[in-house]
């Protein structure tokens, strides 16, 4: 399955709470650029390395006026001990219910061993100051994710 917003679409609007049980929007980031990154489950070895990916070359994000935010089914708990064991500096937000990864096309059917499931599709969104979608990557390189981006 492949995600059906393009680039050049407006980022759909989206308003879920993140670690610290605070509500985080869309238009909390209006006239700023986002990196918004969905991704399965925090303390995975594929997740943990792209989490920390970001991390390692988080300021040069900042530099270039990117916002990060991370979205996973976790709840807000897990994410906080995510945040705290790999010294994470951006926000998490806790999509239990799978608002915004239905709302991004990535909530999808998955496959893993025969076995079919519902899951996170591993992806990223860059969005521009106007909300406008810029960039998308639907094959992300854990480990390399930042270069990507970059």
């Amino acid at each position: 399955m492949s995600i059906t917003l393009k680039v050049g679409d407006k980022a759909p609007a989206f308003k879920c709470s993140n670690e610290h049980n605070e509500m985080v929007q869309l238009k909390d980031f209006k006239n700023q650029k986002l990196v918004l990154y969905f991704y399965p489950k925090d303390d995975t070895p594929g997740c943990t390395a792209e989490a920390c990916n970001l991390r390692d070359n988080y300021a040069a994000f900042q530099k270039a006026g990117y916002h990060i935010v991370g979205v996973s089914p976790d709840s807000a708990t897990k994410h906080q001990k995510f945040i705290a064991k790999y010294n994470l500096p951006f926000s998490l937000l806790a999509d239990e219910n799978n608002e915004v990864a239905l709302a991004y096309g990535v909530w999808a059917e998955k496959s893993m061993y025969g076995r079919k499931y519902m899951g996170i599709l591993r992806s990223t969104f860059v969005i521009d100051e106007k909300g406008i979608i810029s960039k998308i990557i639907e094959k992300v390189d854990t480990k390399n994710h930042s270069n990507q981006l970059l």
